[in-house]
């Protein structure tokens, strides 16, 4: 029920403890350490790259670790909460995804020109994304924190950044190479969609093909019982064919809650299905 009714942030974080469970797998017991393969794990060698090139975005859901995945997933949750307070869901799954495969390209040409191999795993870039791209438009929010109280969200996101950039140089260089990479791609999304341009449309475009593919043959038969109603010339046939728009405009929005939940539905349709309840 919580995976149907409670919005895409939830199923974000159900489908990275699905991929945790399915890790566990790939456990080395004998060094005590994951050892991912290269169709999971996002490499630095170009030649692995560019024949796995979707670990651009399936190492957004694997973690190396328990604690990993626990930190991970508890800012996931704050992130989303505070972004869909002011964007829909379409855009939170296309920030996502989009900014797990920038950072994901920044990590392979960072370790290329540095010289350097490893691989790496983790959603924690696309969350800083989610919670950078939340911070550059409500920098003053204010978000109250256990045993600490108030604080603007904007000193959150800094302490966290900084400590990105102090420990870049230290351990995990390429984790923290993706990590300012979705910080930065986060700041730019807000910026460009503050001038009118949404890149989460890609994702989202992309994603209501599919359905619509899967659909299409479902909805066919609806719109030929729509056409032998039609009776031109008369006022009862006018009035059939405004109810049956009205009803299609209903099982439409019911179809939209059904797939990703109320709270993806705009306010105008959230009106319309309150009026047509009455």
């Amino acid at each position: 029920m919580q995976y149907k009714f409670g919005g895409l942030a939830q199923r974000l974080i159900y489908w990275n403890v699905a991929c945790f469970l399915v890790s566990l797998f790939f456990y080395d017991f004998a060094v005590g350490a994951f050892r991912f393969p290269n169709w999971i794990a996002l490499s630095s060698d170009p030649l692995v790259f560019i024949t796995n090139p979707w670990t651009l975005l399936s190492y957004a859901f694997f973690h190396d670790g328990f604690g990993h995945i626990f930190f991970n997933m508890i800012i996931l949750n704050f992130s989303c909460t505070l972004f869909l307070t002011f964007f829909t869901q379409k855009q939170l799954l296309g920030l996502y995804v989009l900014s797990a495969i920038f950072a994901g390209m920044a990590f392979v040409a960072g370790y290329y020109f540095l010289n350097l191999s490893a691989s790496i795993v983790g959603a924690s870039a696309a969350i800083m994304a989610v919670l950078v791209a939340t911070t550059t438009y409500s920098p003053l929010m204010n978000v109250r924190l256990l045993l600490i109280g108030n604080v603007k969200l904007w000193h959150i996101t800094l302490v966290i950044v900084v400590i990105d950039l102090m420990q870049i140089r230290i351990e995990n260089t390429g984790g923290h190479i993706a990590h300012l990479a979705g910080a930065f791609f986060g700041f730019l999304y807000i910026k460009f969609l503050e001038n009118g341009t949404d890149w989460s449309k890609i994702v989202s475009n992309v994603s209501d093909f599919f359905v619509n593919l899967f659909t299409k043959s479902s909805s066919t038969p609806l719109k030929t019982v729509h056409k032998n109603y039609k009776k031109p010339e008369t006022k009862s046939t006018s009035r059939i064919v405004v109810k049956d728009k009205t009803q299609q405009q209903i099982d439409e929005i019911l179809d939209k809650i059904s797939r990703s939940g109320y709270d993806c539905l705009s306010q105008e349709e959230k009106e319309f299905l309150f009026k047509a309840g009455k």
